[in-house]
């Protein structure tokens, strides 16, 4: 699920952008796949580096883009929204990332997003939220609810995707920051007095659930739910069951799917089935140990996933139950099938045909929204052909 500055980018109450977005325009009336045929509209374009979307229940939608703004997107219109944090570190990987609304955004208008937090010298990612305005293209009542401990220098890494459980607490992912590669001896994301390389399982005003798993060891921050992550930037969270998936960048290769459980550790830099960047030597010690969690799915070549969602809906009925996954790598949306816990199919659908997917989401009457993570980035919504 965000340029002012090349430092920092503040949300400065820009209005209304006449022209900056083409609603519904195809761009593909057929493209083919397996099962269904697929029109490709552009519903928005000439978006910075978008990063996450959530869908307002008037119809319209909110998108972050990574110099960091958030908009409100409607009838292919963009209005950029004020109000948010002004310490938003636009570099790198970092800035506006993810976006998500409360489960009872109808009562109370909350919005929650995390982005980069930091200068220069060292960088985290934080959490926050706001209220959005009912009249105005505003966001009001700012409270920043966590800071990660995870500073370091490099600009990447940052995981960052939220999503609420059934039960109202919120996931939310926290990369390794890269720190692992530097120094492959620290093991930052297997050192549990941080939360570096994690999943953190929060109440909705950013306090620790009773019952998350390390609530009783000392050694361990309350917050973390799971470890061992290396920068796991694509989540989905089952609606009823609350069963948790979640799509994960190795290092030249030995990119995830995980399913996700309350305090296990998923191995990173231990066990990876990817490659020093340098020296092109596997990393850690092999790819499975005791105690650590194997992927059910790893992508060697790397497919570099970000988001990723299990789709439910009528629009394409010969994918439903299966996951989508977008891939900035080698450009698509892996279609991937998955029983008892293994792969048992895998399609790779639109391949170059948008860009670098950065974000994938089922909408409003089964249809598929993409967005690209590009300079000139945008929204694509997938529907059946005719």
């Amino acid at each position: 699920m965000i340029r002012v500055t090349p430092r920092v980018a503040a949300l400065a109450g820009l209005p209304l952008i006449g022209g900056s977005a083409l609603a519904g325009e195809v761009i593909e009336a057929n493209h083919d796949t397996e099962y269904h045929g697929v029109r490709i509209v552009q519903v928005a374009t000439d978006l910075e580096h978008p990063w996450g979307l959530a869908f307002l229940p008037d119809g319209g939608m909110l998108v972050t883009e990574r110099p960091g703004r958030i908009n409100r997107i409607e009838d292919g219109q963009v209005e950029r929204l004020s109000g948010g944090p002004e310490n938003v570190f636009a570099r790198n990987q970092g800035g506006m990332l993810d976006i998500a609304l409360h489960p009872d955004f109808d009562d109370n208008r909350q919005v929650y997003f995390t982005y980069a937090h930091g200068d220069a010298d060292e960088t985290t990612v934080a959490l926050a939220r706001a209220r959005l305005d009912e009249d105005a293209p505003r966001l009001t009542d700012l409270e920043e609810l966590l800071v990660a401990d995870a500073g370091a220098s490099p600009g990447r890494h940052y995981g960052s995707r939220i999503d609420f459980k059934p039960d109202g607490t919120l996931l939310m992912t926290v990369g390794d920051r890269g720190d692992d590669e530097h120094d492959p001896d620290s093991h930052r994301a297997q050192d549990n007095s941080n939360h570096v390389g994690t999943t953190l399982r929060l109440k909705d005003d950013g306090s620790v659930p009773a019952d998350n798993p390390f609530v009783e060891d000392d050694e361990v921050r309350d917050e973390i739910y799971t470890y061992g992550h290396r920068n796991a930037q694509g989540q989905f969270i089952h609606p009823e069951t609350g069963e948790i998936w979640q799509s994960e960048h190795g290092p030249r290769g030995g990119d995830e799917l995980n399913r996700v459980q309350a305090g296990h550790n998923y191995g990173w830099p231990i066990i990876s089935h990817g490659r020093d960047y340098a020296t092109q030597e596997p990393i850690g010690t092999g790819r499975h140990a005791e105690g650590m969690e194997s992927p059910i799915r790893d992508w060697t070549p790397a497919i570099a996933p970000s988001g990723l969602d299990h789709y439910s809906g009528e629009a394409f009925p010969r994918w439903e139950g299966d996951f989508l996954a977008g891939a900035l790598v080698r450009p698509a949306v892996r279609r991937v099938v998955v029983e008892d816990d293994t792969v048992v199919h895998e399609e790779e659908i639109l391949r170059d045909a948008v860009g670098r997917v950065r974000a994938v989401q089922e909408g409003p009457e089964g249809r598929i929204y993409l967005l690209t993570d590009e300079s000139d980035g945008g929204i694509y919504r997938l529907e059946p052909a005719d």
